[in-house]
């Protein structure tokens, strides 16, 4: 489980330019005008050898001027109490702000690692500006050009240093580990109630690797695997801005300790928007997945049309990865609650199926001929040979080809349902590769 890093700082200091700099990416929106990150963004990076969780924590833009400092310190607040290590982003040209000034006091009387980063240094007779940083109390200011990346190298060497290597020792890697996650009152604190609710005494408490993950062991009714608490998600009355924050960035380090994620959504209410972010998130992380409909009792009018329409609704708000499984269950009168375990086995174990080659070739090449992938410049592209990696994380199957530069996005999509039709791979990842034969 990674190591969570989190960028904090007023609007329009270059917080989302630095995001995208660190994770290679253009995933944050990036703008002159204040306050254009709405959404948090979260990405992956290793450096050093290590690991760890990219947060952007913009987005916190209201129009009065006294609500947005309080919406920044909230913001603030959020990041120190999940982050491992906190980049507080400052604009050199800018100089220290009032604001600036609000959250370095919060800053220091936390006992997490800040770094102080001093961003658009974009020449050398601009560094002495960094100096009146000083005044912060935060220590020696990193002098960065998130713009040009000058800078951006010392940086992440002081963050791996002042990132813990966790380690999951405790943990046996041999036993599933299912974690239950979704927005609040959703009903994840009531469905592990339901799981654990009897026979307490088989089951055994592991201290997590992190201070939000316990890991409880469960072996009753044949099943064993860890399941993985994260009733810090739960709990609060309604979704406001800073709580949707809040709750995406605890299911950040409960999705990335799992193997199988068991999405919980609540039946009167539908797919929100937050829903759509955690499930997000677990599929950057490649992770397993098993949609439960929770609160079906209290569904008026319950019929297989109804369902039928809340599996369309839920696979074209998830698309274009639809292969998963859907429960409608009560965790309140535990109805069909046992069946979510065993969904959550089948797509365990789908995750780790070995298909041979020669049934792959077998089944896979003549579809290909029959439906090859589209010339590209006038050259026709060739897949002759077809296999699985072994040892991943997730089914990793490779297609030769002789141009495979040209075989796009849309026809790997097509590969993959085809594979999906033909072997059990429902709610797990496919890696799809084409490689120079």
């Amino acid at each position: 489980m990674s190591n969570l890093v989190a960028i904090v700082g007023r609007p329009n200091v270059g917080k989302s330019t630095l995001f995208n700099r660190l994770t290679q990416t253009r995933q944050a929106i990036v703008a002159e005008q204040a306050g254009t990150t709405r959404d948090r963004q979260y990405g992956k990076l290793e450096w050093g050898g290590m690991e760890f969780s990219l947060v952007d924590t913009g987005g916190w833009v209201v129009n009065s001027d006294d609500i947005f400092e309080e919406e920044i310190r909230k913001q603030v607040l959020l990041a120190v109490e999940e982050a491992d290590v906190i980049l507080f982003v400052v604009d050199m040209l800018g100089g220290v702000t009032d604001l600036d000034q609000d959250v370095a006091d919060i800053l220091r009387r936390q006992k997490k690692p800040v770094l102080l980063v001093s961003n658009k240094a974009d020449n050398n007779e601009q560094l002495y500006l960094s100096a009146e940083f000083y005044s912060l109390g935060l220590g020696d200011p990193f002098c960065i050009s998130a713009l040009s990346g000058s800078g951006t190298g010392d940086l992440l060497d002081a963050v791996v240093a002042r990132l813990s290597r966790k380690t999951e020792e405790t943990i046996d890697e041999d036993i599933p580990r299912f974690t239950v996650v979704g927005r609040p009152n959703v009903g994840k604190s009531s469905i592990i109630n339901a799981f654990l609710g009897e026979s307490r005494n088989i089951v055994t408490e592991i201290a997590g690797t992190t201070r939000d993950s316990i890991y409880t062991r469960y072996n009753k009714f044949g099943f064993d695997f860890y399941l993985v608490d994260t009733a810090g998600i739960r709990r609060k009355k309604k979704v406001v801005e800073d709580l949707e924050y809040y709750s995406v960035i605890r299911s950040i380090r409960s999705i990335e300790g799992s193997d199988v994620c068991i999405l919980m959504l609540d039946a009167t209410r539908g797919v929100e928007m937050q829903d759509v972010n955690i499930y997000q998130l677990i599929q950057k992380n490649r992770k397993g997945l098993v949609v439960v409909v929770n609160k079906w009792d209290l569904v008026e009018g319950k019929s297989n049309k109804v369902m039928d329409e809340y599996i369309a609704a839920i696979r074209e708000r998830f698309a274009p990865f639809v292969d998963f499984p859907i429960l409608f269950v009560s965790a309140l009168t535990k109805q069909r609650i046992f069946k979510v375990l065993e969904a959550a086995m089948a797509v365990y174990q789908h995750r780790s199926i070995r298909i041979p080659t020669a049934q792959l070739n077998a089944e896979m090449l003549p579809l290909i001929e029959a439906y090859p992938p589209p010339s590209n410049k006038g050259k026709y592209i060739k897949i002759k040979y077809v296999t699985q990696l072994p040892n991943t994380q997730i089914p990793s199957f490779v297609f030769f080809a002789n141009l495979p530069q040209y075989v796009k996005e849309p026809y790997k999509r097509f590969l993959e349902n085809k594979m999906r039709e033909k072997w059990e791979l429902s709610g797990t990842p496919v890696n799809i590769f084409i490689r120079q034969k």
